[in-house]
Formats: structure tokens, sequence, C-alpha cells
């Protein structure tokens, strides 16, 4: 039986053993059905998430607040912070193209095209109410629950404001889907975010070969931030591959540099060419995050992924840009924005954040696994954040005024 992977924009992944699907379209199809005034906007969204010029407005990186919701009726199913960290990892490293695989999995002719996408995944460190928090809330739930239907609802736990988080739902699915998410349509439902398989998510602890490297929850969130699959947004693409399909209404990702296909791919074709509209030498950008592969064989996003990425959080996800775990600066604070850096960087022993146009008195430290590692209150860039116990590694910095974001940067621990 065909697994199936939900997802924002068509994404419906399925089973830990079985070929990944999507069925994104099918959820979506859903709201669009109920939703009639978003189904009136839809291509004027994609023409915004697609053109619109938001790069020369960027500033920065971009971090987005998580809180993990996990359901249980088994002691198996409570996962452990080690793996919700895990995933933490996967997600940043791939979302940053720092992902280890890359150079092994992505054809050197891809390379080129491949982009950092600029986004930073951290744990929640404050609740809606402004208390503090893990980003991690549990519960315990009826052996026969339905997760698929119920998750979101208060028999479920009930999504922190999905205009300030992204909502990860972690919990027993149905044997035909290894999660799903929602495209930006439907920012701010009460089911907007990611609902995942416990086999699925992460690296360690219950993540279940062919999908336990993290990749679902990359792909999902692909479709959060506006992506297509590379065949488009088609809900039944059938089981026999058409090549008369290239060029038809929702056949496209709207991305230049993914080459375009008609048929997902489901394992690591030995014909590049099998699926594409149009015959090449490099064929089919398979290994693209936003296909149907096993995790082992997803190493890349695009360039203009990367721009559909940008404009969703210039647009219909610009929301989280106010959020007190993370926020990205409006066009008039680009100058004050530039002015702020943290140095040295790399780092030994300490950190300094000099910050002459923008008032700064603490600042947050995130591992690269999402966590909380340091808080600090500072005055001016005279004052050290001593970094010395900290592991080697990659790290993220979030600065603000008061309790509002100012800005995120990275450095890296030697």
């Amino acid at each position: 039986m065909k697994k199936i992977l939900f997802t924002l924009v068509s994404v419906f992944c399925l089973s830990a053993y079985g070929q990944r699907t999507c069925g994104t379209d099918k959820k979506m199809a859903e709201f669009f059905a109920a939703n009639p005034q978003a189904k009136a906007n839809r291509e004027a969204l994609k023409d915004f998430l697609v053109n619109n010029d938001y790069k020369s407005k960027k500033a920065g990186l971009v971090t987005i607040p998580v809180v993990v919701h996990v359901l249980y009726s088994s002691t198996a199913m409570n996962i452990s912070d080690a793996q919700i960290a895990s995933q933490l990892t996967v997600l940043n490293n791939d979302y940053r193209k720092l992902n280890s695989d890359f150079g092994t999995i992505v054809p050197a002719g891809f390379q080129g095209v491949a982009a950092d996408m600029e986004l930073v995944f951290c744990m929640a460190t404050k609740k809606p109410d402004g208390s503090t928090t893990t980003g991690i809330e549990r519960k315990s739930v009826a052996s026969g629950f339905n997760f698929d239907d119920n998750y979101y609802k208060s028999s479920g736990l009930v999504a922190w404001d999905p205009t300030k988080y992204l909502n990860i739902w972690v919990g027993n699915m149905s044997e035909d889907y290894l999660g799903w998410a929602y495209l930006p349509d439907s920012a701010g439902a009460a089911y907007d975010g990611l609902a995942i398989g416990y086999k699925q998510f992460g690296t360690t602890g219950t993540a279940t070969y062919p999908y336990n490297l993290g990749r679902t929850a990359t792909h999902e969130i692909g479709h959060y931030f506006g992506l297509e699959h590379p065949w488009g947004s088609v809900e039944d693409y059938g089981d026999t591959p058409n090549k008369n399909n290239c060029g038809k209404t929702g056949w496209d990702d709207f991305c230049a540099d993914t080459p375009a296909t008609y048929y997902p791919h489901f394992t690591k074709p030995t014909n590049v060419n099998i699926y594409t509209c149009v015959s090449t030498t490099l064929g089919a950008m398979y290994m693209n995050y936003m296909d149907y592969v096993y995790d082992r064989q997803m190493a890349m996003f695009s360039n203009d992924q990367k721009t559909i990425a940008q404009n969703t959080m210039a647009g219909p996800r610009a929301s989280l840009l106010n959020s007190n775990a993370c926020s990205l600066l409006a066009v008039d604070d680009v100058e004050k924005s530039n002015s702020i850096s943290l140095f040295p960087n790399p780092a030994v022993n300490y950190i300094s954040i000099a910050s002459p146009l923008v008032k700064i008195n603490e600042v947050e430290i995130f591992g690269n696994d999402g966590r909380l590692v340091k808080k600090a209150n500072i005055n001016n860039e005279i004052d050290k954040i001593d970094v010395k116990g900290l592991p080697a590694g990659t790290y993220y910095v979030r600065t603000y005024d008061n309790g509002n974001f100012i800005k995120s940067m990275k450095f890296i621990k030697h």
C-alpha cells in the first residue's frame, strides 16, 4: 500500500518502511474547500512568494521559535529530550547548508545552486504568557487516541499561538503517514505547524530506518515555508508516471533552478532523467529535500526555494518575527541592525556584542541542537560573555532590549 506523507504543500509522509509520498495536496485541498477566501487568494499569495524582491531587505539570520508537543500512550512514544534535540540539530544543519552529507550526496553540478536558507530553529524559552519554558510539553493520552484527527484539539495539546511559534506535534500517526504540515496559506490556523510520527522524528531513540535522519521534518517544514514538491502541488499524481503532465497547471514548483519533473523519486534513481520533463546531463534534482527519496538521499535546498522561504517570512509568516524567541528586523531597522556585531568570531574564551545604535541588555546563546545553553546581561560592547566552558561548535546568539528581540547572530567556538 502506497504510504503517504502529509505536508503543507502536499505532504503526507508515510510509514517507517514504505516509500515516502506526500498527501498535503490532500490536506491543503481540504483546507481550501473549507476556506474559500484563502482559495481565492491562493494565486496572489503564490505570486508574492515567488516574485517578491525580498533579498535586498533581509538582514541577518532569522530564528524560528519552536515548541514540541509530545502526545504519548506508551513509554516509547514519550520521546526523550535528547531525541527532540537531535531533530533540532538536523534542522539547523539542513537549513544552514551545514549537513555533513552535502558534498557526497549532491552532484557537483547542483552544488552551485544549493542554498543556505539562513533559518535557525531554537526551542522556545517563553510561553505565550511570558513564563519560562524548555519549549517541550507532554501529555499522556489513551491507547486508542486518534492522533491524526485530534492532535491539535483539547483532547490532544492545543497549539501555542501559531503566529508566534512553530508548533510541532509528535505522536502515533496512522500507518499511512510519516507527518504533515500546512502551507503559509493556512498561517494562524489551530492546526498550523508540523504533525509527525514519533518513529520519524530526530536521529535517535525511536527514530526508525529509513526515516531516521530527521529529514521528514526538514521536508515538511519546507512546506511550512511555502515550498512545493519538484513536480508541483497536484493532489493526485496517479500510480503511472505521465510525461504529458509537464507544463500543466499545478505541475510546477515555481523554482527555475529545480529541473521540472512529473513524478516523485522514491529511491536513488539509476536513470537521472527517468521523470524529467526535459532530459539533461544532470537530470533530476532528486536529492532535494522536497522530493520523496529516503532520508539518506536528501541533502539540499535550492536558491529559488530560499527566495520563496524568505518571502514567506516577509509575508504570511511575518508574525513570527515579533516573537519573544526570534525575530526579523523591519526594513527601516536594517541600518541599525547592520551596526550590531559579535566579536571575536571564532571565539575561544569570550564574546562581546557591539551595538552603537541599538540598546542591548540581554543575550541568549543556543547550541546547534536548539537548546538554550547560556543567558547573560550586558551593558555595552566592553562587557565580555564567558564562553570558554562551552564545547567547540556552532552557536546562535539572540539579543534583546528589555525583552524585545533585536537581532540573531552566529559564532564559532574553538
